[in-house]
């Protein structure tokens, strides 16, 4: 008796990157994120009503300070954490615009955390989806640093400020 073996090569598993998503800006068109390729990207949770919130500042400074350098920062409004962000998009905009003149780009308000969970939070969440760690969003503007080539680098928790070591650093290097 002879056996046969044969042998059937196995499809590489595609491990999705921070570019395969698409996501609703804060006027509602899509924006894909893939049109971010070569640029650091820094992907926050924000809110309007939290002790966290004067963030706003450094973070836009900081956009300022590093947009000419491929740096973008994207701001996700969540209402995830004691109702800290209720307002509308609309509202949010404003609010953003008149009280700390963001100009870096805000998206669409999202769900960080649980059963209605943004997929991209899910992927930059889950080890098993992003290939790196996993981690949890804990309260807002936690900050989740993105490389040039659209693969999660690190995670920098909401007390820590927009300008850390770990964030100039990573900006730097």
């Amino acid at each position: 008796m002879v056996a046969i073996l044969v042998t059937v090569p196995l499809m590489a598993q595609h491990t999705p990157s921070f570019y395969d998503f698409t996501v609703k800006d804060i006027d509602g068109n899509s924006f894909s994120l893939s049109t971010l390729k070569g640029k650091k990207v820094l992907v926050v949770n924000t809110a309007s009503k939290c002790g966290l919130t004067p963030q706003y500042t450094d973070l836009e400074k900081l956009y300022k300070e590093f947009e000419s350098k491929n740096f973008l920062i994207i701001g996700f409004p969540a209402n995830s954490f004691a109702e800290q962000e209720p307002g509308t998009n609309e509202e949010i905009k404003n609010f953003c615009m008149v009280n700390y003149g963001v100009t870096f780009p805000m998206m669409s308000k999202i769900s960080v955390k649980g059963e209605d969970m943004d997929p991209l939070y899910k992927w930059l969440t889950t080890k098993e989806l992003n290939g790196v760690m996993d981690s949890e969003v804990s309260w807002n503007f936690q900050k989740y640093l993105i490389d040039e080539e659209g693969n999660l680098v690190d995670m920098v928790p909401p007390k820590e400020k927009p300008y850390s070591d770990k964030i100039i650093n990573w900006l730097e290097n």
